[in-house]
């Protein structure tokens, strides 16, 4: 057995693979988000700790054997910026990827820096961890003098399992400290953050092992001291659980956010395009990604709005026939990455009259998220990343409904496969089923890292074209003429 799990901004989730790598138990437990300030994102990661252990006890509750797991991987949210003193005491809350207090950091870390993008091959970004120490250091000035680790989400949880301060490529990319190339901390980008290698972990690729559970760990999971591997940013994660390992292959990920991830041979970087070039967890491999804010947690918002489920507001959609609507939705909830870099942009609807109804709003933004999507397609394409078909995982995904619409609305193949909406988790025991595989490291990729079934085909109905190409420019537009009120 193989243990995956995944830090996610909702919750922990824990997957269990046997030997041959099919899912045998899942189980998640879920933490909120604190929002204490407009802008602001943050997360106790004691949470985290606290809910690893919750996941596993409802494995164990379940039946599952946890004394046979033979490793563990992990993988979880980028980004988030997990704050340790010298005793490895956390200092402040994580500031969370979708966090955008650090826009005027943003700016001011190019500005310092000649050819700042050439080193890190990103622009920068208030979701990114670079900004957010920058902020740091200029509004918490005695905390940030108490810094001794810098750790993303995924490995936090990996010091509490082994001691060891690491991390990967795929996460560390998201940083802005790393040179994706180099697949390396790059010593002057760290220095524009007054950081240096000491407050960083040791990087690994992400199928090596870093270590074993200590004693305290293995007793609290109830689980034997085993080997713990590196793991994945989330999206890398995900990546390997549907076997998206060669250039060319890509995914539509639907989960909190909206991720479009294109495997690459080489690092290729596009910062004007707003377009994330980062590095694959596994070895000898980049990506390029482009990234939607609210996703599936946009349809979560109206869930809640409402005071509905969001299975009923899906079920009523599908039985009433709706296809199409006046309404636009913009899904601009914590701002938006691509293509716009734009921390304050706000969600809104447009196009509302007395004949609108649930299932409108529904739609709406069923619809906002695809035409996000559109938008991170178009930003993927003009960086030279051009897939024929994607696959779908995520939660989102398990709605058949809205994976023909982004069919539809992209115009681009999606495949479904078994195991989709289990996400980054099935990823994570990948990798650790790699970690403990021995012989050749490419040889256990190719047997591992295996496409899932294909459970179902979404072709682009060209009926539909026109309705969807006309919908996108009104979203555009509707943007472009708000802006000025939000900026």
């Amino acid at each position: 057995m193989y243990l995956g799990f995944d830090i996610g901004t909702s919750g922990v989730k824990a997957v269990l693979l046997d030997a041959d790598g099919a899912v045998r138990h899942q189980a998640t437990a879920d933490h909120p988000v604190s929002n204490p300030h407009p802008l602001w994102s943050e997360q106790n990661p004691d949470d985290w700790w606290e809910n690893c252990r919750t996941a596993t006890a409802a494995l164990k509750a379940a039946g599952a054997p946890l004394d046979a797991v033979k490793a563990v991987g992990l993988s979880g949210q980028m980004h988030g910026a997990t704050l340790l003193d010298a005793n490895n005491a956390v200092l402040r809350p994580c500031i969370l990827w979708n966090d955008g207090r650090s826009h005027a950091e943003c700016v001011e870390l190019e500005a310092s820096l000649l050819g700042f993008r050439d080193r890190c091959g990103n622009m920068a970004m208030p979701g990114f961890t670079a900004p957010k120490l920058l902020w740091v250091r200029k509004h918490e000035p005695a905390l940030f003098a108490r810094i001794a680790k810098v750790l993303l989400p995924k490995d936090y949880l990996q010091f509490r399992l082994t001691g060891q301060f690491a991390s990967e490529m795929s996460d560390a990319a998201g940083t802005l400290w790393l040179d994706p190339a180099k697949r390396d901390w790059d010593d002057t980008l760290l220095a524009e953050t007054g950081l240096n290698r000491s407050h960083m972990p040791t990087l690994y690729e992400g199928c090596q092992i870093v270590g074993e559970l200590t004693a305290t760990a293995a007793t609290a999971l109830n689980l034997p001291r085993v080997p713990v591997v590196a793991g994945a940013g989330d999206n890398a994660g995900g990546a390997v659980g549907v076997g998206v390992i060669d250039p060319g292959q890509g995914f539509l990920s639907l989960g909190t956010s909206g991720v479009l991830f294109v495997v690459s041979a080489a690092h290729h970087a596009c910062p004007e395009r707003t377009v994330h070039a980062f590095c694959h967890c596994l070895p000898n491999r980049w990506h390029q990604m482009s990234v939607s804010l609210s996703a599936a947690n946009s349809l979560a918002w109206l869930a809640r709005t409402v005071e509905r489920e969001v299975s009923e507001l899906l079920a009523r959609l599908d039985a009433s026939g709706k296809t199409e609507t006046s309404v636009l939705f913009l899904p601009y909830l914590s701002g938006e990455r691509t293509p716009h870099n734009d921390p304050r942009a706000v969600g809104q609807f447009h196009g509302l009259s007395n004949a609108t109804d649930l299932n409108d709003l529904t739609l709406a933004v069923l619809e906002g998220v695809a035409y996000s999507c559109c938008d991170g397609l178009d930003a993927l394409r003009a960086a030279d990343s051009e897939p024929r078909e994607l696959d779908l995982i995520g939660g989102g995904a398990r709605s058949r409904l809205w994976r023909q619409l982004l069919a539809d609305a992209l115009e681009l193949p999606l495949v479904y496969r078994t195991g989709g909406e289990v996400g980054p988790a099935l990823g994570a025991a990948r990798l650790a089923m790699i970690g403990v595989a021995g012989g050749d490291v490419e040889t256990a990729i190719r047997r591992i890292c295996v496409q899932p079934p294909k459970q179902e085909n979404h072709s682009p109905r060209p009926a539909r074209a026109a309705y969807h190409r006309a919908q996108l420019e009104r979203y555009r537009q509707l943007y472009t003429l708000t802006k000025p009120l939000h900026a």
